[in-house]
């Protein structure tokens, strides 16, 4: 058996140790039964904004092979996954849309050259780098203006009635654009966090209007184009209300069709029982991560090692109950945590430093690579037995039948686990604010 280690008290980051295996005591056991078989990965990515692409131009060469290197190489993340902004976001440099001209009714002004300036070549960069394509996820924040309520694309509004239709062009049109400039697109969101008023890029849908969205114009839209192998995900938001607002979401039959997924943040806490009712009641439809980052605004006093743990806890969390897939924000920021039209600054796994001479990596990057780096896509999620509260775990069935299991201690004392399965395994002492990734055959 093998354990990765990442303990930064005393500097150990994916430190490796092989372990001797033999018959597990009876007492402090942590086992898995790969022969239960829950959902299967689909990878794991981050968020190609228009900030982060923007911070990567302003890297030397060598500086863009590093950042490739951390997210898409076998040396770093291994990350296969992305998700992406049709018109602006907050983490764009001002607002923008691909046609604002209320005007234009068959959609002939529309362009995607604000795209192709820093967006497009960073996603085309990180294929090349990965030799593979990126998995793309499409996310709106908001409509042109003169199509919603309040006539700013800021500050929430909803879409006008009038409007589904052609906003429903709109967005199908994006994804056929980035389809010609060769990029893969897997799934597309109705709309981020449609239950916020934002002072950014934001536009609210009750679950009756996203619902009649989605089933009556998104996804009969995208099959006009052949499109049918783009799935539609819903919610894009918080978890709290994530399973009322399925269960309303998927009362027609129109959008129970064309809704393929569900869309989850962390930014409201845990509410990991939310996504188990989904997974019970719906499983056939499955639970995404598509956002998450550590806001300065609210955790600006966190150190390093309990940002790092807020990501292990939420994923051990979202992948115990359900979730396939992990989808984190920006992938770069500058060193004030933007650049952000509106100063809502964030922190990433990976910053610039100043002047962008460089690139840091934060502890909540080799915190993620204890799952992005083992975990395969492919792989299932099954049970795995913790003696302990205090240790949070989760475990998984790679494809080629190598078993993960991932523990993390966010205890200010070292905790002794022997992790194995059918009563063989090893023994490890996990030392305190410290995360372990077991892995045998």
């Amino acid at each position: 058996m093998k354990v990765v280690i990442t303990d930064s008290k005393n500097e150990k980051i994916w430190e490796e140790e092989l372990l001797p295996e033999g018959e597990l005591p009876s007492m402090n056991r942590m086992c898995v039964y790969p022969d239960i078989q829950r959902q299967k990965i689909r990878g794991f990515g981050g968020a190609f904004t228009e900030s982060a692409a923007y911070c990567y131009s302003k890297l030397s060469t060598e500086i863009k092979e590093e950042l490739m290197k951390a997210y898409f190489s076998s040396e770093g993340l291994l990350y296969n996954l992305g998700r992406t902004h049709i018109n602006s976001c907050d983490f764009a440099l001002s607002n923008y849309a691909a046609d604002d001209d209320e005007k234009d009714e068959n959609l002939e002004l529309f362009t995607v050259e604000r795209e192709k300036k820093y967006l497009f070549p960073f996603i085309h960069d990180a294929e090349k780098y990965r030799n593979k394509e990126i998995n793309l996820l499409l996310s709106p924040w908001s409509p042109p203006a003169y199509m919603k309520t309040n006539g700013d694309m800021n500050n929430g509004g909803a879409l006008k009635k009038e409007y589904y239709g052609r906003w429903a062009k709109y967005m199908t049109r994006f994804a056929m654009e980035m389809l010609k400039e060769g990029f893969t697109i897997n799934w597309i969101s109705v709309q981020n966090e449609p239950d916020a008023v934002q002072t950014w890029d934001s536009c609210k849908y009750t679950a009756e209007e996203e619902a009649e969205f989605a089933g009556k114009y998104l996804g009969p839209e995208l099959e006009r184009n052949n499109l049918e192998d783009v799935k539609i995900l819903a919610w894009d938001h918080n978890k709290e209300h994530a399973f009322e607002r399925t269960r309303e979401l998927l009362e027609t039959k129109e959008a129970e069709r064309y809704i393929s997924g569900i869309a989850l943040h962390w930014y409201t806490g845990d509410h990991f029982e939310n996504l188990a009712l989904i997974r019970e009641r719906y499983p056939h439809k499955e639970l995404f991560f598509t956002e998450g980052c550590v806001e300065y605004s609210r955790f600006s006093e966190s150190n390093e090692v309990q940002k790092a743990e807020m990501y292990a806890h939420d994923m051990i969390g979202n992948f115990n109950n359900g979730v396939c897939a992990h989808i984190d924000w920006n992938l770069l920021l500058d060193a004030e945590g933007g650049p952000n039209h509106v100063g809502n600054y964030c922190d990433a796994p990976i910053m610039c430093t100043d002047h962008f001479d460089g690139i840091h990596k934060n502890l909540s990057y080799y915190y993620i690579g204890h799952f992005s780096r083992y975990i395969k896509p492919g792989a299932r999620v099954i049970p795995v037995s913790s003696y302990c509260q205090e240790l949070e775990s989760a475990a998984f069935l790679n494809p080629d039948g190598e078993k993960v299991v991932i523990v993390l201690n966010r205890t200010d004392k070292e905790k002794g686990v022997n992790v194995g399965e059918y009563r063989k395994g090893a023994d490890y002492q996990i030392p305190p604010h410290a995360i372990a990734t077991f892995l045998w055959k």
